[in-house]
């Protein structure tokens, strides 16, 4: 497994710093997944997230259920009542 280059690990560093729980559960599961061997422990220790959280984001976004998409902001108000 190849690491990422410096670069992008900051800039997914700030990315995942950004999102909300459930969103950067499901993040770091992609980007594990996506390194294949080794890559859970190096996106562990890359997003300080342990590596359980990890394996429940990829059981959820390998589940053949919907993933939850509840809004995180509320609706706005319409602009033409």
């Amino acid at each position: 497994m190849q690491p990422y280059p410096a670069k992008v690990q900051r800039l997914m560093q700030r990315l995942y710093k950004s999102l909300n729980e459930r969103d950067k559960r499901r993040y770091a599961a992609v980007e594990a997944a996506k390194l294949g061997h080794g890559g859970l422990t190096y996106i562990s220790q890359l997003l300080n997230c342990d590596s359980k959280t990890i394996q429940t984001g990829l059981l959820e976004i390998e589940a053949d259920d919907d993933l939850e998409s509840d809004r995180q902001r509320k609706k706005g108000l319409d602009a033409n009542p």
